[in-house]
């Protein structure tokens, strides 16, 4: 399965796997669609279906897998009929039976999410203890749910979106925020859900796995205040649109905490998590002679600067044969934040690339590919870049200046030149980033020149 999913991602791109590219490059492109087969819907969501009830079985969800994994579900169903509607991102839906898709903005909402949530939270309503609801949720759901809380609009939620997104806070800061201008995340759906059974399936695409940050957490008990929102606001001296700081000074009525009956009757299941990605991206590097060593599956912070940690850490390697020896891949999954100050092009992956081109400065032997595992690197149309000891080489050649680049956030612009984007289109998963650096075995004479450097 790693190979056709390999072979699959080289296809949407438009290439083969053995076209212009190193044996080393192979080998990561093998490991990144490992990661994202460990991830696909139809492979895990068969292995947790919930049994069916005496009653209705409503299926309902949101995020950029909910549709694939909304097909996995109903071609997997041994109840009755059922019935239901989830919300992905345009350009990530599937056909589905009984379900229906509904399209909508990631990662600024529009009126089509707003309309979906409403519907669920319409669909959901008043059932009995008999009943089922089957919620299935995956990254993206935070703004594809967007239904703003009473006396909020559309457009308040937009402009704090954008404004968040700028700002460089991290995915659980955005998300308090998210859940407390909502009538529908942080618990609030498995308010409507009650008294019926409630069991929602979600694959992970935030550090720690927490369930209260995936997609907002809609049917999980939240932890965060109105407090903690408006503190993250001011953190980010974000003043703007008034009427969310209002709201959030007003804290007329919190999300649902954990000690609340309306989730009694729940259950919720990680069915992927960005640890097994990684695991089995390791399990490829090792059956090719290369020792993985997973540094972590919950890095955040700016993504520059998360990259200059890993490529110290190749440094290492290179001059100290520690914390392990070459040939050895190092992993690492989670998600950084870039806080824009330029006008460029290019998500937190391109920029993490572009900032470790820089710091590798050409080493011999280092090999790197940085992706977003739902295939778009934030709302570029790349799933993120793939580099080699010759790209800086490269880029000087055709009087690319990266250092330049990379102050005015334009990493997507400078790889492209270079042609160096991974490109695979919506993968139909979402357990964020992957980042594996290849380091091979260079040799002594080489070992010993890199030490110079």
């Amino acid at each position: 399965m790693i190979v056709v999913y390999a072979a699959k991602l080289a296809e949407k791109a438009g290439q083969k796997l053995d076209t212009n590219t190193t044996k080393q490059q192979q080998l990561l492109k093998q490991m990144f669609a490992a990661a994202v087969d460990a991830a696909l819907p139809e492979n895990i969501v068969p292995g947790f279906m919930p049994s069916p009830p005496a009653g209705r079985t409503l299926v309902v969800g949101a995020g950029k897998a909910s549709a694939a994994m909304a097909r996995a579900f109903e071609e997997n169903w041994s109840g009755d009929e059922l019935s239901g509607l989830v919300v992905t991102s345009y350009g990530h839906e599937v056909a589905c039976q009984s379900i229906e898709i509904v399209l909508a903005s990631h990662p600024v909402p529009d009126e089509a999410g707003q309309l979906a949530a409403k519907r669920i939270v319409d669909m959901v309503s008043g059932l009995t203890a008999d009943d089922l609801v089957v919620c299935l949720i995956s990254g993206g759901g935070s703004s594809l749910l967007s239904l703003p809380a009473e006396g909020l609009t559309l457009a308040n939620k937009q402009q704090i979106n954008r404004a968040l997104l700028r700002s460089g806070a991290n995915i659980k800061e955005m998300n308090c925020v998210r859940k407390h201008l909502s009538a529908i995340k942080g618990g609030q759906l498995a308010r409507a859900v009650a008294p019926a059974r409630l069991v929602t399936l979600l694959i992970s695409d935030v550090p720690n796995d927490d369930l209260d940050v995936i997609a907002s957490g809609p049917t999980v008990p939240d932890p965060t205040t109105f407090k903690d929102a408006l503190a993250i606001l001011q953190k980010y001296q974000i003043t703007e649109p008034e009427a969310v700081v209002q709201h959030l000074s007003a804290a007329i009525e919190e999300t649902p905490k954990p000690d609340e009956a309306v989730f009694d009757n729940c259950t919720s299941v990680l069915i992927a998590t960005p640890q097994r990605s990684l695991e089995a991206a390791a399990e490829v590097a090792r059956r090719a002679g290369y020792t993985p060593l997973v540094l972590g599956d919950s890095i955040e912070g700016e993504a520059s600067e998360v990259a200059k940690v890993h490529s110290g850490i190749a440094k290492q390697v290179l001059r100290h044969r520690q914390p392990i020896p070459a040939p050895c891949v190092l992993l690492s999954g989670g998600e950084t934040t870039v806080t824009v100050q330029g006008n460029g092009r290019g998500g937190r992956n391109a920029e993490f690339a572009l900032s470790l081109c820089v710091e590798l400065a050409a080493r011999k032997g280092v090999f790197a590919l940085v992706a977003d595992t739902d295939g778009i690197d934030g709302s570029e149309d790349n799933a993120g870049v793939i580099l080699g000891p010759n790209t800086l080489q490269r880029a000087e050649s055709l009087s690319l200046d990266a250092k330049a680049y990379l102050a005015n956030n334009d990493a997507y612009s400078f790889f492209k030149a270079l042609d160096q984007l991974v490109m695979t289109g919506p993968t139909l998963t979402n357990v964020n980033d992957f980042r594996a650096i290849l380091i091979d075995d260079l040799g002594v004479d080489q070992a010993a020149e890199a030490r110079k450097n």
